[in-house]
Parts: structure tokens; C-alpha cells; sequence
């Protein structure tokens, strides 16, 4: 039981700028702190207009020190794009979790030539990380009618990943979106957890 008690979750949440990634971490901190955990969180933020890399480390916990998960101890990696999900593999531990966007972004630098997007990034993912859970949450925010519920839609599946109360998660999400998107993002965060 001590062992449990001093445990702490970390969890990487990545993607581009626009992507929700900074939202996701929110509504993430707030669940656990609506948990009575000790929660600490950093992120880097790119610019949105020009498909800047943003990353939030949510780490979570009876007591957490830092808010910087070190190299090789992510839990849970959430990654909103594809390539971002290869960057920052390197954080997750032995036997971690990913939950990958299929999405594609590629950045101008890409569309410049001076560099080029992974080539099968997928199974590059796959063989580093055997069950990784690969879903194009874009098609699925569009089929439930706004494509703007990607991050609702990861989020609902990485709670599955997670030991905090399904009521926690509909309670903060339904405080966090927009009243008018409400009933439509408890929706998408359903159909995440369906996923998984």
C-alpha cells in the first residue's frame, strides 16, 4: 500500500500548435485535483499559424516534486500527430502506453524541402511500441459532426488508460467545453472510451 501511495502517473500529452493539446492537459490536471491528487504540469507552447510543437507533462500523485517527466517514464503518452508521436518516444518508459492520432501535419519546413516527413511513421511506432492504440480521431470528430473534438475524443480514451472515476472525467469535461458543445463532447469523450 505505501509503494501505491507514493506512486505517481506520468502522463505526456503532444501535438501541434491548434490541436487542443493545452486544453487536454486542463481538463486532465483538473480531474486529478478533483481526485484530491497532488497534480504539477508544464508545458511549451509553438506558435499555432505556423505548426509549432506544443507538449504538456501532467504528472499526478499523493506527492509530486517536479513537473518534468523524465526521459523513459511517461505512463501514457497521448500524441495528437503522428510524427510528434515518434519525437517524443524517448519519454516513454518500458511497457508505457501510446495513444496516437493517425493525423498528419506536416509542418512548412516539410512543404519548404528542407526536410521531410517520416516515412511509415506508423510502423516505426508500432515497433517501438508494441500496443500502441492508433486511431484517426479526426475522422471520428467528423462523423460526430465538429472536428474540433479530436481532443475530447483522445481524451476519452487515454481515461481508460487511467485510475481516476469516469464521473470525474464527464463532470470536468462538461465544465471545460463550450455550454452550446456540451452534450456533443460527452459524446466524443463516450466514444473515445469505446475505443479502448
Amino acid at each position: 500500500m505505501a509503494t501505491k501511495k507514493r506512486s505517481v502517473k506520468n502522463i505526456l500529452i503532444v501535438g501541434v500548435g491548434g490541436q487542443g493539446v493545452i486544453l487536454a492537459s486542463d481538463i486532465l490536471s483538473e480531474v486529478a485535483m478533483t481526485c484530491g491528487l497532488d497534480v504539477k504540469k508544464s508545458e511549451v507552447h509553438g506558435m499555432a499559424q505556423r505548426g509549432g510543437v506544443v507538449s504538456s507533462h501532467v504528472r499526478f500523485g499523493q506527492r509530486v516534486n517536479s513537473p518534468l517527466i523524465p526521459k523513459g517514464q511517461a505512463d501514457v503518452l497521448l500524441s495528437f500527430e503522428l510524427a510528434e508521436a515518434l519525437r517524443w518516444l524517448g519519454f516513454l518508459k518500458p511497457g508505457g502506453k501510446a495513444v496516437v492520432n493517425s493525423q498528419k501535419v506536416v509542418p512548412p519546413i516539410v512543404s519548404t524541402g528542407l526536410a521531410s516527413y517520416p516515412q511509415d511513421a506508423e510502423e516505426t511506432l508500432k515497433n517501438n511500441v508494441g500496443d500502441a492504440i492508433l486511431v484517426n480521431a479526426l475522422d471520428l470528430a467528423e462523423e460526430l459532426g465538429n472536428p474540433r473534438l479530436v481532443n475530447t475524443i483522445l481524451l476519452g480514451m487515454t481515461s481508460r488508460l487511467l485510475e481516476l472515476p469516469d464521473s470525474n472525467w464527464k463532470k470536468v469535461v462538461s465544465q471545460r467545453v463550450p455550454k452550446a458543445f456540451k452534450e456533443l463532447n460527452l459524446k466524443a469523450f463516450e466514444r473515445g472510451r469505446s475505443l479502448v
